[in-house]
């Protein structure tokens, strides 16, 4: 794509000119196209970087040139997408340093959950790297991973030093303070790192390679934050002791060790003397949020998925104000004659389909043989050019043996994933009617397919992560209603956030300040099932720290109803700073270049906000204030048959 008037030079190497029925320049002649075929095969990145390389060599006083197409959108997600990744790290480090600094008080503790997230994130880094080798891996993989290991490394580190801490006011030897730690915070980092390592292994059931691997990636993240949770950081704790505390910085922290917030003891005591005002109300707050998501939109937003600024898309503005937008929504249409010769028989029923197809509303051309004297003119600037440029057409129509046919439909504009069903299906209906066998392609067709795959998939994600999740609850808190009340709690916050997700990103609202383009007007199809496997497993973390010190003050004697009050009391502090540390890992997200790392730095951060504050301090403790007993109730067959397992925040 160039505006200007000059030019020069040569073609790059392994890029083939192409022509058809399409305009090349505008009426001003201040833009003129130049169409480059790279063949869809290894190598297909370096021939693009080429032709890059090629345009940014061109003089920028005579000629602006652009590149754009499927190759370079492609190449240009893959490159913002890691681009972000490395800068929400480096954005969301020096934040995360100084809420931990807060939160301890001493520079020593402050380390450590840095030191284990970005070990967590090296090591699962290294074992993805691995994994490319054997498997195809998504570039979102990467994203998550840096998502899991900072948010729950960081959060998992930050318990686990609390808890230490507090052991060591009781118990000066650090090894027996490290090894009680262990046994009560670290049985709860387990258990938590399990409940996320089931919902990112739900990810491994879609048929796709591209969601299987963020799913692996995101299991390998979780397991390996969890493993050095429980042994490279009690080791440290035990070789440090006291100097944890070290050198200390500040006098006042945020979370004081043992110690019992009174404020949230207070307002907790509030929550659950009108439970049912608190059950209610915040469930209507969450429903509310939750129903933009009826509305949801998914497919592939092609170069709309990137933010304003970046080349291919950028580029792509140019090519739809000359007319030619639908090059990057080409059908492909193969017709099968089923092993029969294509021969001069055939030339009038094969012209009168590529006829029909041509005069279907919203085609801009048809590329086969039977060209137009105007899309010759439009293929060539005399008639030796016209000439080659059909001879190049009846070459791409004909398969060696001419027993398969091939059609391009072009159609007058890039097609927004909302419009590519109502295309295809009229499409379908006149090569039904044709009587030919067929077989019907292209991107705008492999973005459906990819599309109904995983929406396709999504229930039975939902249900084995529910199945999962229900399971290991119960064997960890011996009861039935935990279970089920934290998976619809949950299930509530996922789809609030959700909500507010599609708000944004398909309907445009705030999405100015949040640097969203308003133009995309979908969800990427692959969010639905990331942001639910994600969001669900990481809420589940702030669940089960609140719940196992309910337990533990339950097994100690106290009422049902004061359990509830006493965990909240101990626990709120160190639940709010771990979910700001997530909330400022996913926040770092939202202000990169790829729309679908943006939305799920979004919806996570979003969740996150939501479950630390809304469910966790009001609606669970309301809740079970009203459940009371029968939280804890098991029959006794499965009483006798579940294994003991005993978990202390």
């Amino acid at each position: 794509m160039s505006r200007g008037s000059g030019g020069g030079g040569g073609q790059p190497r392994g890029a083939r000119p192409g022509g058809g029925p399409l305009p090349t320049q505008d009426a001003a002649g201040t833009l003129a196209l130049t169409l480059a075929q790279i063949p869809l095969e290894d190598g297909a990145s370096e021939t693009l970087a080429r032709v890059r390389a090629y345009a940014a060599g061109v003089d920028s006083a005579a000629l602006d040139v652009r590149v754009t197409g499927g190759q370079a959108i492609a190449d240009d997600f893959t490159f913002f997408a890691e681009q972000d990744t490395k800068r929400s790290e480096l954005t969301a480090l020096p934040l995360i340093a100084a809420l931990l600094l807060l939160v301890f008080g001493a520079l020593v503790a402050t380390a450590l959950p840095l030191a284990v997230g970005m070990l967590s994130i090296s090591v699962a880094m290294a074992t993805l790297y691995g994994l490319t080798h054997v498997m195809q891996v998504s570039t979102f993989a990467q994203s998550v991973i840096t998502m899991l290991g900072l948010g729950a490394g960081i959060d998992y580190a930050l318990l686990m030093v609390n808890r230490f801490r507090e052991e060591l006011r009781r118990d000066p030897d650090p090894r027996r303070a490290a090894a009680r730690t262990v046994q009560t915070a670290g049985r709860s980092v387990a258990f938590s790192g399990l409940t996320v390592a089931i919902a990112m292994a739900g990810l491994i059931l879609p048929p796709i390679a591209f969601v299987r691997s963020i799913g692996i990636g995101g299991v390998l993240a979780v397991l390996l934050t969890v493993l050095a949770s429980l042994t490279v950081l009690p080791a440290l704790l035990a070789l440090l002791g006291e100097r944890v505390n070290s050198p200390r910085i500040l006098k006042f922290t945020w979370a004081q060790s043992g110690a019992a917030s009174a404020a949230w003891t207070a307002f907790a005591r509030r929550v659950t003397a009108r439970p049912w005002a608190a059950v209610l109300g915040s469930s209507a707050l969450l429903l509310l949020l939750a129903a933009p998501a009826l509305t949801m939109r998914t497919g592939y937003a092609g170069a709309w998925g990137l933010s304003p600024g970046v080349e291919s898309r950028d580029a792509l503005k140019d090519v739809e104000a000359l007319g030619a937008g639908g090059l990057l929504s080409q059908f492909e249409v193969v017709l099968d004659l089923q092993g029969q010769r294509y021969g001069p028989e055939d030339r009038a029923r094969f012209q009168a389909l590529v006829e029909q197809l041509r005069a279907l509303p919203g085609v801009k051309g048809v590329l086969s043989p039977f060209l137009t004297p105007a899309d010759l003119a439009s293929a060539g600037g005399n008639d030796a050019e016209g000439l080659a440029a059909l001879s190049v057409l009846t070459r791409r129509s004909f398969s060696g043996d001419r027993t398969l046919l091939r059609v391009t439909v072009v159609p007058e504009r890039n097609l927004p994933a909302a419009e590519i069903p109502a295309f295809e299906r009229q499409l379908r209906q006149t090569l039904q009617a044709s009587g030919y066998a067929f077989l019907l392609g292209g991107a705008p067709i492999g973005g459906e397919e990819f599309s109904r795959a995983i929406t396709g998939a999504l229930p039975a994600v939902i249900a084995a992560v529910f199945a999962g999740t229900f399971l290991l609850l119960m064997v960890a808190f011996r009861s039935l209603l935990i279970p089920l009340k934290s998976i619809l709690m949950n299930a509530l916050t996922v789809a609030a956030a959700a909500g507010v997700v599609t708000l944004v990103v398909q309907h445009g609202f705030l999405a100015g300040p949040l640097g969203i383009p308003a133009d995309v007007g979908v969800l990427d199809a692959s969010l639905p099932v990331l942001l639910f496997a994600v969001m669900f497993g990481l809420s589940m973390d702030y669940e089960i720290f609140l719940l196992s010190r309910v337990q533990e003050e339950h097994l100690r004697g106290a009422s049902n109803d004061e359990a509830v009050v006493l965990a909240v009391g101990h626990t709120a502090r160190i639940i709010t700073s771990a979910a700001i540390i997530m909330f400022i890992v996913f926040a770092a997200f939202v202000f990169g270049r790829v729309v679908a790392s943006k939305s799920i730095g979004l919806g996570l951060a979003v969740a996150v906000a939501l479950d630390a504050t809304l469910v966790r301090l009001v609606l669970v403790p309301a809740f079970l204030k009203l459940a009371g007993r029968w939280n804890w109730w098991l029959p006794g067959w499965l009483e006798r048959v579940l294994p003991r397992i005993r978990l202390e925040h």
